[in-house]
């Protein structure tokens, strides 16, 4: 499946860092979201991506929007992650690619790796922006935060 801007946000409920479950649903309707897909925790352009985000946390806030990462890591792995980084916001565990797979996030590097694709979505749980920088780790942040600043 591919999601589209204009598209409702598919629902999904998945494991956090803290074993709890996520479920989008509960969000709709009380805040916009930023839902960032990387490849793997602990690696250089998700590290740079992740505290990218860690940074402009104040900014994302003050847009009333909540930051949530998804990769197919164990929650074991997303918990040191956050823990390591310092990380204020939500990872989410899809160790099955289905989240992946709903949203339309290809493989990147010859398919050896999960994609880098984040989606705005707003408190009327529509996409309206979408961003797809393989290489590009931190202008998913900055793209997000001009898309936040014109809504």
């Amino acid at each position: 499946m591919i999601v589209n801007i204009g598209d409702p946000a598919p629902d999904f409920l998945l494991p956090d860092q803290n074993g709890d479950t996520f479920y989008l649903k509960e969000f709709i309707g009380k805040e916009n979201i930023i839902l960032f897909f990387y490849p793997k925790d602990e690696t250089p352009g998700c590290i740079a991506e992740a505290c990218s985000f860690r940074d402009s946390i104040n900014d994302f806030t003050g847009y009333k929007c909540k930051v949530i990462g998804i990769s197919k890591d164990s929650i074991k792995s997303h918990e040191k992650f956050a823990e390591h980084y310092n990380l204020p916001f939500t990872l989410l565990s899809d160790n099955n690619d289905v989240v992946r797979k709903l949203y339309g996030v290809e493989a990147a590097m010859l398919g050896l790796l999960p994609g880098r694709k984040t989606f705005l979505i707003n408190r009327l749980g529509k996409i309206t922006h979408i961003f797809d920088y393989k290489f590009k780790a931190k202008q998913h942040v900055i793209d997000a935060l001009k898309a936040l600043s014109n809504e």
